[in-house]
């Protein structure tokens, strides 16, 4: 865990290092005790907020951990310096939420039970959602913040990233209409958000009049593409949908680019940012698409004030906000606009407020209906170590 204290504008006060705990030996999630009363009475009566923020700082997803942790600081130096959330200032704490998955359930657990932590923000994969999830279920607060396969409805998470209809189905059609795209080839890395992503851009080529022509997901990890890559060239498709995570996406697309396949086979990837565009490296950047709801090039008065004070804040050199970077920053603003809204930071009149409202973030506003994102989206193709946005949704 690391602990920030308190966080104010213009100076981010970080203890020497990062301290993570040894989490416990624990058995399963079947045996949750509930608040006892004093915890909760405690909670409530604190002058300051604790946000327990679980982001990936090891593994694959690992890469967006330093641009996520900048994004959540500056969020919470502009919050506190208006005040706070209701008059309480944010005390903002970091878990890895890296790692074997029961042992990331462990540090949720311990800050839970013993940080006491008011409110659970994720920026992580989806497999730890639905086990984080069986945790906060009915305690506190959790705000999920990146891109995932949607349909999230567990009382009190509150899910804010695209989703596959809002972010994949435009730029399928697109593609289909401008690039004369059919023939498609899916890969993901073998976990929940590519298994349910996939289920649903299957729909959306159908639609487009295309159809795919073949699919498989990859071991979290796994950086050896040479096989995949021969069965695509096999099976010549027109474009290949890309939903591996962080580094499992650099190590593909740079085989890809070296392998030849760039200059006849388009890309479309739904979780490639900055981050992982500069991993990629410029070379193996030819005829690859994006599709997301943020990217520091859109240009907006909303994203420029957002991006000056984050080089502000972090200076030139600060490694490059993407999406689930950037994610953060959007999490602590959705929370204090559906706090403000709802008078309370309770579990169920915060969540019945987050249902549907409009906040205001990087990305300018953003609304949320029936618990789903209803943003902008946008296309973009990778020029070198940059993007360029060509449409808009």
């Amino acid at each position: 865990m690391l602990s920030t204290g308190s966080v104010t504008a213009g100076r981010v006060s970080l203890p020497p290092s990062l301290l993570f705990r040894s989490p416990p030996q624990r058995s399963g999630l079947t045996s949750l005790a509930p608040f006892d009363p004093d915890s909760i009475a405690r909670r409530g009566s604190r002058s300051k907020l604790r946000i327990g923020n679980f982001i990936t700082f090891s593994g694959s997803p690992g890469i967006w951990g330093p641009a996520a942790t900048n994004s959540a600081l500056l969020a919470v130096s502009e919050i506190n310096r208006r005040g706070g959330i209701l008059g309480r200032e944010i005390e903002l704490s970091f878990y890895d939420s890296g790692g074997p998955v029961e042992e990331v359930v462990a540090r949720a657990r311990d800050a839970l039970d013993f940080d006491e932590i008011d409110v659970v923000m994720g920026s992580h994969i989806s497999a730890v959602r639905l086990a984080l999830r069986r945790l906060t279920r009915g305690r506190i607060p959790y705000v999920y913040t990146p891109v995932y396969e949607g349909g999230e409805r567990t009382p009190g998470v509150m899910a804010i990233g695209e989703t596959p209809h809002s972010q994949t189905r435009p730029a399928i059609h697109w593609l289909a209409e401008n690039k004369g795209a059919k023939r498609w080839y899916l890969i993901g890395s073998d976990y929940v958000w590519p298994w349910q992503s996939h289920r649903s851009t299957k729909t959306y080529i159908t639609e487009a009049g295309g159809h795919v022509v073949g699919e498989e997901f990859v071991p979290v990890g796994n950086d050896d593409h040479e096989a995949h890559l021969a069965r695509i060239r096999a099976a010549k498709p027109d474009v290949v949908l890309i939903s591996l995570i962080g580094t499992d996406s650099i190590t593909f697309n740079r085989a890809f680019g070296e392998s030849g396949l760039a200059a006849t086979t388009l890309r479309l990837a739904g979780a490639v940012d900055e981050t992982v565009l500069l991993g990629i490296g410029a070379d193996n950047t030819e005829n690859l698409y994006s599709a997301s709801g943020y990217f520091s090039c859109i240009g907006s008065n909303a994203n420029d004030a957002f991006m000056s004070r984050y080089t502000a804040m972090f200076g030139t050199d600060a490694p490059p906000v993407g999406s689930v970077g950037q994610s953060n920053y959007e999490g602590l603003r959705f929370l204090k606009a559906a706090a403000e809204r709802a008078g309370s930071l309770s579990l169920h009149p915060l969540a019945a407020a987050g249902r549907n409202i409009v906040y205001s973030g990087a990305r300018g506003d953003v609304a949320i209906r029936h618990g789903r994102a209803a943003m902008v989206m946008h296309l973009a193709a990778a020029d070198g170590l940059d993007f360029r946005i060509i449409r808009t949704f």
